[in-house]
């Protein structure tokens, strides 16, 4: 039995927002992305400070923010000679917590079903 959609996103879903829901899906598939838009929850940093809470190098910091900048999902703003990135878009959170939950409602399922390890 088909659920009712209480949201605007149209069923199906037109080709062109498949593309963009899924572009949205890969920026956000890498784990230091991920990483960073956690510690960025935190409050707005410069890239030496999100480099410093993480184990790769502040170039490889600065062009995941680039990606994470194009994408739209956090900003950007000039404080002298660096910049500071914040979350442009919260509602990344939203699908951080829904997906978290799906994780953990899965693993609660998988320890149901499978025998303790020996």
């Amino acid at each position: 039995m088909a659920r009712a959609s209480t949201s605007a996103t149209p069923h199906p879903l037109p080709d062109q927002l498949a593309e963009l829901v899924a572009g949205r899906f890969r920026v956000l598939g890498d784990p230091t992305r991920i990483k960073l838009l956690d510690r960025l929850r935190e409050g707005p940093a410069t890239v030496q400070e999100l480099h410093d809470g993480l184990e790769v190098s502040q170039q490889n910091v600065s062009k995941h923010l680039g990606v994470l900048l194009s994408a739209g999902l956090v900003s950007r703003a000039k404080e002298g000679t660096y910049s500071r990135y914040a979350i442009a878009d919260p509602g990344v959170f939203d699908l951080c917590d829904l997906v978290c939950g799906g994780l953990r409602r899965q693993h609660a399922e998988l320890d149901a079903i499978l025998p303790p390890a020996t």
